[in-house]
């Protein structure tokens, strides 16, 4: 199965540039109810993915950061915790199931190492689902 029929575009994608404000990733992560969202460099390459904690852990211990004073400080500040790693668009299935063990979702890159997209962590586990219950169907028939 190809992954890129479980791509999410870059274009539909919330996510952050590093030169993103702290308050605009805290904002965009609230409107969207995420806990989590890529990074991308000025250039479209995936950096990293941020959290809520690692926005939180930022906050707590750098005393000169405030929400008042979050428009001043940029996400390349924050340090990412989660090293989540991107596959490239021709990766397998196996790669992909991997990745989605630990991570929300996968990042998707294509040879000129250029963000394209996400395959969610929801859409792997329905395609497992489904041919875990289709092949359950085919055995209860033989």
């Amino acid at each position: 199965m190809n992954i890129a029929f479980f791509l999410i575009p870059k274009h539909e994608v919330v996510y952050l540039t590093a030169q993103s404000t702290l308050r605009q990733a805290l904002e965009r992560m609230e409107y969207h109810r995420y806990t989590a969202v890529p990074v991308l460099s000025e250039e479209g390459h995936y950096i990293g993915t941020i959290t809520e904690g690692d926005l939180l852990w930022f906050l707590k211990n750098a005393p000169d950061v405030t929400f008042d004073n979050a428009h001043r400080h940029h996400v390349s500040a924050v340090p990412m915790r989660m090293q989540n790693k991107p596959v490239y668009i021709d990766a397998n299935m196996t790669d992909l199931i991997s990745k989605a063990k630990v991570q929300n979702f996968v990042p998707v890159i294509d040879d000129r190492e250029q963000f394209i997209g996400i395959v969610p962590r929801s859409s792997i586990i329905e395609y497992c689902s489904s041919r875990l219950f289709a092949g359950s169907a085919a055995a209860a028939k033989e």
